[in-house]
């Protein structure tokens, strides 16, 4: 079969190279890739020897049901979110990691959803309950922090966010924020929960605008500068996490499945900044690298499920064997 894998790290960091089909376990699918998304994430880790194929988040349409009975049937479309081998035609996908996806989802959306959307999910857990309750996000230009502002602003949140340019304002707004700010120091009065992104000087100021029993959830230090933390002056009972999405813990097939209903019931909204054909992976991260895209990059596989649903699985040429492969 045809998938992209990684090289020594140089431009391009992905070329296309013939590899096996996907022998699944008992409890995978295997799934013909109609569309994947591609992750900042994903470029550091092709800094690394392994994996062979990249490929976190993908959409597509099961070929092989998994042997022990479990996930969708052969036909029934999907989305699933997998620690790798999504950037080809073909990949094995574990059932608990998936969910299915109505007919008038289409997959290229779908795509978008998996890791950025599951970020949020997991959030709104964390964050607890948001009807009423005053929200500051700084950092808020990555798609996980976009979701999150989305389902806070619907589950009757108030949310602030801290915005660099009108552009991105304008799109906060859109999402159902209620202000953006041009920096946390102006924001007006106490957060129940406060969401930082940015690091560096910004978490002092973000702390003292958080309530007594507020929580401060720490993202990740996009500035990369040391950050400044005296503890002894967080407000009373106030709570800090550190949450690391690199380490989410599957099942992913329940949060998948929430995500796809959000979507459905219009409550949810992926924004797609890049919409190509699968070919344009290497320059795609090359644009992502250097953050010329708002939104999700999004990939489709021309032909893909053409080339999927012709797959011979008569004796002796089923998933382990890849000549009847394009």
């Amino acid at each position: 079969m045809q998938a992209f894998t990684r090289t020594d790290g140089r431009d391009p960091l992905v070329v296309f190279t013939d590899r096996e089909l996907p022998n699944p376990e008992p409890n995978q699918a295997l799934v013909g890739v109609a569309a994947y998304s591609v992750n900042r994430s994903e470029i550091y880790a092709l800094q690394k020897p392994v994996p062979d194929i990249p490929g976190e988040d993908i959409a597509g349409q099961v070929i092989v049901g998994a042997a022990d009975g479990t996930g969708p049937r052969p036909g029934q479309r999907i989305v699933a979110h997998l620690p790798s081998g999504g950037w080809a035609r073909y990949a094995a996908v574990n059932t608990a990691d998936l969910a299915v996806l109505p007919d008038y989802i289409a997959y290229s959306v779908a795509a978008a959803l998996p890791l950025d959307g599951i970020t949020a999910i997991r959030l709104s857990r964390i964050a607890g309950r948001l009807i009423s309750r005053r929200v500051l996000i700084t950092g808020g230009s990555g798609r996980a922090a976009n979701y999150f502002i989305e389902l806070a602003a619907g589950a009757g949140a108030e949310v602030t966010v801290v915005s660099a340019t009108p552009e991105q304002g304008r799109r906060f707004i859109e999402l159902g924020a209620d202000m953006v700010i041009a920096d946390a120091s102006s924001a007006a009065g106490t957060f129940d929960l406060v969401l930082d992104s940015a690091g560096g000087t910004s978490v002092p100021s973000v702390l003292a605008h958080l309530a007594p029993n507020g929580t401060l959830i720490w993202l990740r230090n996009a500035s990369h500068e040391p950050v400044p933390l005296d503890l002894f002056t967080r407000p009373d009972n106030a709570k800090i996490r550190y949450f690391d999405r690199t380490d989410l813990t599957p099942p992913f097939g329940p949060d998948l499945t929430t995500l796809v209903a959000l979507v459905a019931t219009g409550r949810l909204h992926p924004e797609i900044g890049r919409l190509k054909d699968w070919a344009a992976t290497p320059s795609i991260l090359a644009e992502l690298r250097d953050r010329r895209i708002v939104g999700s990059a999004v990939l489709t596989l021309s032909q893909g499920l053409k080339h999927a649903l012709a797959l011979d699985l008569t004796p002796g040429s089923g998933p382990g064997r890849s000549a009847h492969l394009g």
